[in-house]
């Protein structure tokens, strides 16, 4: 079984986007940077050529996205958290956070665009304070401020989509 605190957890639309991506860049997007900085190449002076240098830096931008897609899907969780009520990556957090109840997904950022919630990641103040926690908790975590700032977790249930 994958360690939770380690592993990203996604759904499976999340996961086959990911995929998707990934093989986009280390194929066609890769091989077109690779024509154009060779077209750059061929124009002569690499000093003074700036197609050249935006398509090394676009290059480098691609290769880093390209390993941090292989990182995130190397240790990724797919499927949902058991409902028992512990946050955890996957949950849909209802909790009261300085005064203000909000709902919110415990995740990766990945899945920020997919699901209409706001989305926290696990390692984020707010989400490391209450990873672990149970419904009934409470907690704080300190602001960029340097504000403490106290959560009540209300209640945790397995995001479903």
């Amino acid at each position: 079984m994958t360690d939770t605190t380690a592993a990203t957890w996604l759904t499976q639309e999340a996961y086959d986007r990911l995929s998707a991506e990934l093989e986009d860049l280390k194929g066609p997007r890769r091989d077109e940077i690779t024509q154009r900085i060779a077209a750059a190449r061929d124009e002569g002076d690499l000093k003074e050529n700036g197609g050249y240098h935006a398509a090394r830096e676009e290059q480098a931008k691609n290769e880093a996205r390209i390993r941090e897609l292989e990182a995130k899907l190397r240790t990724v969780q797919i499927g949902t958290p058991p409902d028992d009520g512990v946050v955890e990556p996957g949950m849909v957090v209802t909790a009261v956070v300085a005064g203000d109840e909000e709902v919110f997904l415990l995740g990766s950022r990945e899945m920020a665009g997919t699901t209409g919630i706001q989305v926290f990641s696990p390692t984020s103040p707010l989400g490391a304070s209450i990873h672990g926690k149970s419904v009934g908790d409470t907690t704080s975590y300190a602001a960029p401020n340097g504000r403490e700032i106290e959560v009540t977790i209300v209640a945790a249930k397995p995001f479903e989509g």
